[in-house]
């Protein structure tokens, strides 16, 4: 409500008091008296005739949105102007190309303005960019999408990988029927093929090494073999954190042998007691065996023999730390004593006897090249790639048992599909039983990574979790794109690789969430840093793999069009008519003056 309404309130409603004050005096002191009635009625009538005075100056206003606005957005076709209905008007966004008859403007939020009549949308294109999602406000809407183009359609813009583990990258291919996705190291050395589903998805496996920025290859191939295309894929390898791991043990074995080299090898702070009878003890120096010293290690590896010797007061004190979230892995060598099945099945794993092979073949890759790329060069003497093509992976021995329980996660299968290992929670940490027995002949054939990985899962799998104040960034940045970033403090600030930093002011509107905008002018690496917290991310450039940022705005555009419209007052409205307002207040303002002056309920005089 303006100044000047709220000024016309006030002038009326001083005039009503003015003129019922007036009334009421003369009725009482005139000859004859007026009835009550006629007071009442006089009173109600001044009343009604402010009222209406009111209207007729500022009438409500009335919904005048009932118009179309067609939103030509990039791959509009041009000739888009002739599908136009009586009540649609066309504007291009700037990213729309040539189309004929269509009014540009500079975003979608101006084009409303302009067109404050505007009640629904039918937007035709790639869809909208994050610049002018927001200003779409809650309007109905019908979205014409595109046709995606040829190639890749979906891949992250870059990934988060640990020194010395595996990564994962998947993705979508439009319109490639039969064809195939290669996965490339830095140096161009493939790492991976997989041959595209009926859909079009998906899932590489790359390999990680030291610690820092490296830039990974997509390459799509049609069923030929030709290229369709590339794709950069910048990785953020982090440096893992170091693990304790303590390990005890019955008797000394091979594969313990090769479980301490692996995690010297890897950075694994490995803590070992190996009992070797009459109360010699071979590895590191004894540790205490209390609730203060377990809380120190992030694991620990026992086999049956040894839970089956701590006896019960050192196995509450296990079982009371794997509750409060150390990781317990029990490697079963040998027959189960009914105790350690006692113990197991407490936290929730259940062993049981099963009619199963002693010995199996893991569940890997054949492909020498990735197994190659994996390992390295190697030496001249002996070339990675000549050792994998003549080792054989041999078959390695197990239990005959099957592991279960409810809710048992199994991490590690064979080639038939039978667990291998498998954990389940206990409280705030995870109990696991390992079942097979000789890993260790993996490293005697020449295939150290694959020893390296199956205990490198093991332990990140049981391992207590850590805590660490992490920033989340997108994954999908573009330059000259906003980009939301949230969790900040007030001196929150974004670098891109080798330039300055720049601070982000956070948006009061956001709360306790924090954010701010950031719109990045540069490619590349950007250091994002708050309080204590960094993170890094990557910017694309924005014509770079358009057909994946054809599908983001399409799904982006697709996800507003499921929101329910606002159901408050419609945005477009203009003052509605006066006329009947201003006859009212005339019938009623002529029949006062007519009452004002009638006897008409005035008390007869006494004769």
């Amino acid at each position: 409500m303006s100044d000047l309404q709220n000024m016309v309130i006030a002038l009326l409603a001083i005039a009503v008091v003015v003129a019922s004050a007036r009334m009421v005096w003369f009725a009482r002191r005139r000859v004859p008296r007026a009835r009550a009635w006629r007071i009442v009625v006089l009173l109600s009538l001044q009343m009604a005739s402010a009222l209406l005075l009111y209207r007729t100056l500022f009438p409500p206003p009335v919904a005048i949105g009932d118009g179309a606005l067609v939103v030509a957005t990039a791959q509009a076709p041009g000739g888009l102007a002739t599908t136009l209905a009586a009540d649609e008007t066309l504007i291009a966004l700037p990213e729309a190309g040539a189309v004929s008859g269509a009014e540009r403007v500079p975003d979608l939020a101006t084009a409303l303005r302009r067109h404050p009549q505007t009640a629904r949308l039918r937007i035709v294109g790639r869809g909208l960019t994050a610049r002018d999602r927001d200003s779409v406000q809650g309007l109905p809407f019908n979205f014409a999408a595109a046709p995606l183009p040829r190639g890749l359609v979906e891949l992250p813009s870059w990934i988060e990988a640990r020194a010395g583990a595996e990564f994962v990258v998947t993705g979508r291919v439009n319109a490639v029927n039969e064809g195939s996705v290669e996965l490339l190291d830095p140096a161009g050395e493939r790492v991976d093929r997989q041959p595209l589903t009926s859909d079009g998805r998906f899932r590489l496996t790359g390999a990680a090494r030291g610690p820092g920025l490296a830039t990974f290859h997509v390459r799509v191939r049609d069923p030929r073999g030709e290229r369709v295309e590339d794709a950069n894929l910048p990785v953020a390898i982090a440096e893992p954190t170091p693990l304790r791991v303590l390990v005890l043990a019955g008797a000394p074995d091979a594969e313990l042998k090769y479980l301490r080299r692996w995690a010297l090898d890897s950075g694994v702070r490995l803590t070992s007691q190996i009992q070797v009878g009459g109360g010699v003890q071979l590895g590191d120096a004894p540790v205490a065996f209390d609730a203060a010293t377990l809380a120190k290690y992030d694991a620990v590896i026992v086999d049956e023999r040894t839970w089956d010797a701590l006896g019960s007061a050192r196995r509450r004190a296990l079982t009371d730390a794997v509750r409060k979230g150390l990781g317990l892995l029990v490697r079963i060598t040998g027959p189960v004593p009914a105790s350690v099945r006692a113990g197991l099945e407490t936290l929730g794993l259940r062993i049981a006897s099963a009619p199963l092979p002693p010995t199996f073949r893991l569940a890997t890759r054949a492909d020498d090249e990735f197994a190659a790329v994996r390992l390295g060069p190697g030496s001249p003497d002996a070339p990675t790639a000549s050792t994998v093509a003549a080792a054989r992976l041999p078959e390695l021995s197990r239990q005959s048992l099957r592991i279960e329980g409810a809710q048992v996660h199994a991490w590690l299968r064979d080639d038939a599909g039978r667990a291998l290992a498998a954990w389940h929670s206990a409280g705030e940490g995870r109990v696991a039983a390992w079942l097979p027995r000789d890993t260790y002949q993996l490293v005697l054939v020449g295939r150290e990574d694959l020893h390296a990985g199956l205990w490198s899962d093991a332990i990140a799998q049981i391992a207590r979790p850590v805590a660490t104040a992490k920033l989340a960034v997108p994954d999908d940045g573009r330059r000259g794109t906003r980009m939301t970033l949230c969790g900040l403090d007030p001196q929150a600030a974004v670098a891109p690789a080798g330039g300055a930093a720049r601070s982000l002011p956070i948006d009061p509107a956001t709360g306790t969430a924090h954010c701010a905008g950031f719109w990045p002018a540069t490619t590349g690496w950007h250091t994002l840093r708050s309080g204590k917290a960094t993170a890094t991310f990557f910017v694309r450039d924005s014509d770079e793999l358009p057909g994946v940022a054809t599908h983001a705005d399409r799904e982006a555009t697709r996800r507003l069009a499921l929101r329910p419209p606002r159901t408050s007052e419609p945005r477009a409205t203009a003052p509605g008519a006066r006329w009947p307002w201003f006859l009212g207040w005339l019938l009623v303002s002529v029949v006062l003056w007519w009452l004002e002056r009638s006897r008409w309920g005035r008390a007869q005089a006494a004769s």
